[in-house]
């Protein structure tokens, strides 16, 4: 009799072990099968040390949650604000786009026509204050670098108010850009930028602008972190998911809302408040149910987040996943 109940047990063990991976094997075969398609490649990157300042070209950088880093410099850590702590961009002072950032010897190295070179150390003293600061409205900490720094800023932009330069730690809070669009989620969490870590646009789109131009802008003057070539004009408006390399994967939130700051001339910091705005205004005007939240901005370029972290470089090739 126990020789009997041994083997019923073993019998009911194989078959419930039997109806385990028949389950499994009806769950996995029900799985979405993931296709790659290679949609361009990487043609240059863009980091932006100081927000509203010169970008640096990179050949590589590290994909990180919270955006580009290369060396030092992390992707818009840097901020310059009012008295009042309400951060200031191009858009007021269109004269930050000729503000040049090297790093070296530990140190932030700031520079500009007529000026002499301002060395800040990348690693700020304790003592020096941290202020709450604004961002489009949302607050973020950032640690002030300094009166020399203050004086540096505020004398090349000829303000009539004082300005200060703050630096993100990394230790910090983060800001959520839910607040501000509701595509975001609750993870999503980024210091400095606009919104998204990363923004991506394609070289075809930029071509598509300037053929209805008379006068041709840069891609600098849309401030992308990721170009992308090898690809028809407006692809990326479609790549919902992508892959970069081997490894670093993104995701598409929302497309980029252009304002003003994309009429301003990289090269002279002259601000021209028309285009190629107003061109892109006449055939890049959101027509969905979304129209109401992008209004009178129109749609270039295209905010993703960071999914995978890793290395990308120039001539990385991109590629579409779909389900």
């Amino acid at each position: 009799m126990e020789a009997l109940s041994k083997h019923r047990t073993l019998l009911i063990g194989l078959a419930g072990l039997g109806a385990t991976v028949a389950v499994t094997w009806l769950l996995l075969s029900r799985r979405k099968k993931k296709h790659v398609r290679k949609v361009g490649q990487i043609s240059q990157l863009f980091l932006y040390p100081v927000k509203s300042c010169k970008g640096i070209p990179l050949q590589e950088a590290e994909c990180r949650e919270y955006g580009l880093k290369n060396g030092e410099f992390s992707d818009r850590h840097w901020l310059v604000v009012k008295e009042d702590k309400v951060h200031v961009t191009a858009r007021q002072e269109p004269r930050m786009v000729l503000i040049t950032l090297t790093c070296h010897k530990g140190h932030l190295t700031l520079s500009a026509p007529g000026m002499n070179k301002l060395d800040i150390p990348l690693k700020l003293p304790t003592r020096n204050s941290i202020f709450t600061c604004k961002v489009h409205g949302n607050e973020v900490s950032g640690r002030d670098c300094g009166d020399e720094a203050s004086r540096w800023i505020t004398d090349f932009l000829k303000s009539v108010q004082t300005y200060r330069l703050v630096q993100f730690e990394d230790k910090m809070k983060r800001r959520n850009p839910k607040k501000e669009y509701a595509t975001y989620t609750e993870n999503d969490q980024v210091a400095y930028p606009d919104l998204s870590p990363l923004l991506l646009l394609s070289e075809a789109s930029l071509e598509d602008l300037n053929s209805k131009l008379e006068n041709k802008v840069s891609i600098r003057n849309f401030r992308p972190n990721i170009v992308v070539s090898e690809c028809k004009a407006f692809a990326e408006d479609s790549w919902n998911e992508l892959q970069i390399g081997e490894c670093v994967m993104l995701k598409q939130v929302m497309p980029c809302p252009r304002c003003i700051l994309t009429t301003v001339d990289p090269d002279t910091g002259i601000i021209n408040m028309k285009e190629p705005l107003e061109t892109l205004r006449s055939y890049r005007l959101c027509d969905t149910k979304d129209k109401e939240v992008y209004k009178s901005s129109p749609l270039f370029g295209q905010f993703v987040r960071i999914q995978k972290k890793g290395m990308i470089k120039v001539g990385d090739p991109v590629y579409e996943i779909s389900y």
